[in-house]
């Protein structure tokens, strides 16, 4: 049973349709003996290889949730779609959608572990991050993000949605953690207000948690691929900012990207 004392299991956030990178999280989860994976939405949408993404999912026994980009996927028409996922949607047959319906926007996997993909009550707010009138992203009051947490009782609580690596401790034993993105390491975004989140390196970033006498131990993994064809396919659906972000990890490529 996942959360286990001893017993170490993986999370997932924020693929965005980057094939090439969820197998090598993949493969590098199945190296080290991990058999209890968690995945916390944005599966599809960008424009990369939506299709192989779903392909891969729907064949492995991971506990999924759906992110505010998938729902989108669900609920809009095509012509209401933003580009990335509007690629997504014209790759993906309609049992992929199907599957995706399927899933629950969030879950308490268990009394002490909760699931969602941005905070438990909207998919699209930043949990422990916030966007001030500067426009440069940094952490939320600490009483701002504990009141996310109110009414669920929980010590484990795992989110997505920021693309942005972190763990905090709210008090009580409760920890919030974000693994980071899968598949896309940096974008930029109009709202609230236009900024960038970024980490600076192209590695697919996932999470191991495990449960110990003391508390929630958690890492992040960073593994290296070669994301070169991802980046290829960014540069056909002719989005550059793509490219660049998922061949850099920098929003805006430092310099001409080359294979």
């Amino acid at each position: 049973m996942i959360g286990e004392t001893g017993d170490s299991f993986a999370v997932l956030a924020d693929i965005h349709g980057n094939a090439d990178a969820l197998r090598a999280v993949l493969a590098d989860i199945d190296a080290q003996g991990i058999t209890q994976v968690l995945n916390l939405g944005d599966l599809f949408s960008g424009p990369l290889a939506a299709r192989e993404t779903a392909e891969i999912l729907m064949a492995r026994e991971i506990l999924t949730i759906r992110g505010n980009h998938d729902r989108y996927l669900l609920e809009q028409t095509p012509a209401r779609m933003q580009p990335s996922d509007r690629v997504a949607f014209e790759q993906l047959e309609p049992e992929h959608l199907t599957w995706l319906q399927s899933l629950p926007a969030t879950l308490r996997l268990t009394p002490d572990i909760f699931l969602c993909h941005g905070t438990p009550r909207d998919d699209t707010t930043y949990w422990m991050e916030h966007v001030p009138p500067s426009g440069v992203p940094n952490r939320r009051p600490l009483a701002d993000i504990a009141a996310e947490a109110e009414g669920i009782d929980a010590s484990l609580f795992l989110c997505g949605h920021t693309h942005i690596p972190r763990r905090l401790d709210i008090g009580g034993g409760r920890v919030i953690f974000n693994p980071g993105s899968v598949g896309c390491p940096g974008y930029d975004d109009d709202l609230p207000l236009y900024h960038v989140m970024e980490t600076g390196t192209p590695a697919a970033a996932y999470g191991i948690v495990t449960r110990t006498a003391q508390g929630w131990k958690t890492s992040l993994a960073q593994v290296p691929y070669d994301p070169w064809r991802m980046v290829a396919m960014a540069r056909a659906a002719d989005r550059e900012d793509w490219a660049g972000a998922i061949g850099t990890g920098w929003v805006g490529s430092l310099q001409p990207l080359t294979a």
